[in-house]
């Protein structure tokens, strides 16, 4: 039995995209121990939190910087974009939280868009006359295979104003085999006006090097899973230096993830790996630090 009817229709809208979720043409029975209903109910909630984040501008952008490896006289700078949203308490959830729900539901394409909008608008106010500046934005499987999202994400660049050569867009291996014909497509269209592309956690799927010869990619990142323990791990330490080695070959520059000590960066330079991201060089910052730190910098430069 249910307390009232709000709880009433709750369960039995749960136990409703339950049995669509089975196969349709089902019945499906609310009880209150049933595992399945209360993690459909928890993204439920989340759907709720999702929604009310996109109503009420509560998605934030951090930053984290991509280093070069090795010193280049290039200024060039990148820094990968990642997504917070705000409780109404104004503490920070994670993507990983929310990011399921919003798969499951849907929901990416809208929050991939406010995250591309987001970012491109503060990569106008940055320093650029000094600075080489990139923004490496990631998008969803969901994204990327919408027919309509590629259109708009030309139409951001143009609004903004933005040169597409300072855009990286990080897709994951499995979002670009799961249509693959529709992210070629995606992403040598986006190529042509000047935009990058890294294939994400790069190493994670079964079919890595198969697909790799087609899928036009300029970065790889490495799976953090086969970076941080490199030195310990001789298997590691081999398939790290196999991606190199094939990347270098076919002109793919790589980026290692995870990267959170000194030790972990010097074995990643005699494997050839051209650039690094992880805590050793910093924890993600609010996107508003970006600008101040940029100056900083330059100040230093300058002295």
């Amino acid at each position: 039995m249910t307390s009232n009817a709000s709880n009433a229709l709750s369960a039995a809208d749960t136990a409703c995209y339950e049995a669509k979720d089975r196969g349709r043409n089902r019945v499906h029975i609310y009880t209150t121990n049933d595992d399945e209903l209360a993690k459909r109910q928890g993204e439920m909630n989340w759907v709720h939190r999702i929604t009310n984040a996109l109503d009420n501008d509560r998605f934030v952008l951090f930053y984290q910087e991509i280093v070069a490896i090795e010193q280049q006289t290039n200024p060039r700078k990148y820094f990968e974009i990642l997504l917070r949203l705000t409780n109404d308490d104004g503490s920070l959830v994670p993507p990983m939280a929310f990011i399921p729900a919003a798969e499951r539901h849907n929901m990416m394409p809208i929050i991939d868009k406010i995250v591309i909008e987001k970012a491109l608008t503060t990569l106008k106010t940055l320093p650029n006359n000094v600075y080489d500046i990139h923004f490496s934005i990631n998008l969803s499987g969901q994204s990327l295979s919408n027919p309509s999202f590629l259109d708009l994400v030309i139409e951001t660049i143009n609004k903004t104003g933005i040169n597409p050569m300072q855009i990286m867009f990080e897709i994951t291996e499995t979002a670009a085999i799961a249509n693959l014909t529709r992210a070629i497509h995606f992403i040598r269209t986006l190529k042509k006006l000047g935009c990058e592309f890294a294939l994400d956690d790069f190493g994670s799927g079964l079919s890595s090097f198969a697909y790799l010869k087609n899928i036009p990619v300029d970065y790889l990142k490495i799976d953090g899973y086969f970076v941080r323990d490199i030195n310990n791990d001789p298997t590691d330490s081999a398939f790290v230096e196999s991606i190199s080695q094939i990347s270098r070959v076919m002109g793919i520059k790589t980026i290692a993830e995870y990267v959170e000590n000194i030790e972990v960066l010097n074995k990643l330079r005699t494997l050839g790996v051209g650039f690094a991201q992880g805590y050793h060089f910093g924890k993600p910052k609010p996107i508003t630090e970006l600008n101040a730190e940029l100056i900083v910098k330059i100040h230093h430069s300058s002295v």
